[in-house]
């Protein structure tokens, strides 16, 4: 499956399923304590790719449903039904305990296939630019992410995240020669 959106999950298990269901980007909400930061990384991304919600069918499930759809109600949504959510063993629910064939079905129903060619994003760029393998990488990456919206990431992840947003290396030269500049001002 070729999906544009991204989809919203609720943690790494949920992610590990869902990536070998259908290769799709995910952004994970770390349980129904969802903060403002990944809140704001899922507004990008909806408003960037485009936003699938797809929770477990509890109670914290549906809270995280409610609490991104109130923020932004541009998000599609799919759905599981309890029965097909739930472990083998009988003591756990989640969409991490589904079929890979059950994932791609409730996610078929909503999602837009991708047109855009993928963004991609040169390692060495990266380091030229001084974002990763550099003492002032962290910095630097932090600021980039504020920049860019696009959510903390540490120098492993950059170049994933960059291009999971569809950054492109002209939006990162823009942004890097900001960064150069913000520095130069701050000596």
């Amino acid at each position: 499956m070729n999906i544009k959106e991204i989809i919203v999950v609720e943690g790494k298990s949920d992610t590990v399923a869902v990536k070998r269901a259908t290769n799709a980007d995910t952004i994970e909400t770390n349980g129904s304590a969802i903060n403002e930061e990944t809140l704001l990384r899922i507004q990008h991304a909806a408003e960037t790719r485009g936003v699938i919600v797809f929770t477990d069918p509890d109670f914290p499930g549906r809270r995280i449903r409610a609490i991104i759809e109130e923020r932004i109600p541009t998000v599609k949504h799919a759905f599981l039904e309890k029965k097909k959510t739930i472990a083998k063993n009988g003591k756990g629910l989640g969409i991490e305990h589904a079929t890979d064939d059950d994932i791609r079905q409730a996610i078929q129903s909503v999602y837009t296939v991708e047109e855009q060619q993928a963004v991609e994003i040169a390692l060495v760029d990266l380091m030229a630019a001084r974002l990763v393998g550099h003492p002032d990488a962290r910095k630097r990456r932090e600021r980039l992410s504020e920049l860019l919206h696009i959510g903390q990431v540490n120098g492993k992840g950059l170049k994933k995240r960059l291009e999971m947003f569809r950054i492109t290396p002209e939006q990162l030269a823009d942004t890097i020669t900001v960064l150069d500049r913000e520095e130069k001002q701050d000596e």
